[in-house]
């Protein structure tokens, strides 16, 4: 396994010094944001470190010399929106620019790119489907072509009023998964597989690593801690994070040697980078460096660095 850790926490930096920080501390890769030039009011959203927009051979050259230079490799490109947005015009962009990103990625040679499926928050699994099917069969057709595997992650995208009931991510059961990959039954649809979003809903999140061996692209390493005391006071249907709070790894409810050792059982041997959204880490860029070097020096003693 590679560790590494999500771009999207170091917002102010350019690649070079993305690079350069990853090198300093020890990390193996990165994933690289790759959102459309531009601010997005959503939290860790927006931030782009690689630009998809108008990728060219130049890029790519530039790229790979920055890589080199600093002995970090890119693990996926990174783009999370919601393409299955009621407003069709939004959800139309976001469908094209993920194509983008997997065309970056294919030059890039990375093959690997992470997303979201999108849903439509209003409306139940059920309702979704036919939009999910007119989406993203075309989609995982254009991966294909570009040989490029697209990672799901697991997040519901339920945490705020504007996200609420449903979420904006159908991605996040064992039983979607099923559904999904039956129904578009491609090898090069899998899973960024995040355990701390299986924590917080209260289900089994080392059983999935098994039954979906096989669709585990790409991992994100986060812990999260559950507030009993304030779960008893407001609900299960309550926002989730009036509940719960993302941490460092280490910090929360995550058992990670049982977690490693799962991965290991499964012969996975891919990246599985940090996913910084820790509030008590973010009140300055160093702050952030903070919390990166806190997860190395942990993480470490399940992913070993290797000659």
């Amino acid at each position: 396994m590679q560790l590494g850790f999500v771009t999207a926490i170091l917002p102010d930096y350019d690649l070079k010094q993305v690079f350069q920080a990853a090198s300093e501390i020890g990390y193996d890769c990165v994933e690289v944001m790759c959102w459309p030039e531009g601010k997005d009011a959503r939290r860790y959203a927006g931030i782009t470190h690689i630009s998809a927009e108008e990728f060219t051979e130049s890029d790519v050259t530039t790229i790979h010399q920055l890589a080199d230079e600093f002995g970090i490799s890119i693990s996926a490109l990174g783009y999370y929106p919601n393409p299955l947005s009621p407003d069709l015009e939004e959800a139309q962009k976001y469908v094209e620019h993920i194509q983008k990103v997997l065309s970056a990625s294919r030059m890039l040679g990375i093959n690997r790119m992470n997303t979201f499926i999108g849903r439509d928050w209003r409306k139940s699994v059920d309702e979704n489907w036919p939009r999910f099917l007119e989406t993203w069969p075309e989609i995982i057709q254009f991966a294909e072509q570009q040989q490029v595997r697209i990672g799901i992650e697991n997040c519901p995208m339920s945490f705020t009023k504007d996200e609420w009931p449903g979420g904006k991510n159908l991605a996040c059961t064992p039983a979607i998964w099923q559904r999904m990959y039956a129904d578009i039954p491609s090898e090069y649809f899998g899973l960024n597989y995040d355990p701390s979003h299986l924590v917080w809903m209260h289900m089994d999140y080392l059983a999935p690593i098994r039954d979906f061996a096989d669709r585990i692209f790409h991992v994100h390493a986060k812990d999260v801690r559950v507030d009993q005391h304030r779960l008893d006071q407001v609900g299960i249907l309550a926002h989730p994070l009036e509940y719960h709070t993302p941490k460092l790894p280490g910090l929360g409810q995550v058992e990670w040697g049982s977690f490693f050792s799962q991965l290991n059982e499964i012969g996975y041997q891919g990246p599985v980078c940090v996913e910084v959204e820790d509030r008590a880490y973010e009140d300055s860029t160093e702050s952030c460096l903070a919390a990166l070097r806190q997860c190395h020096t942990y993480l470490r003693n399940f992913i070993p660095v290797r000659a």
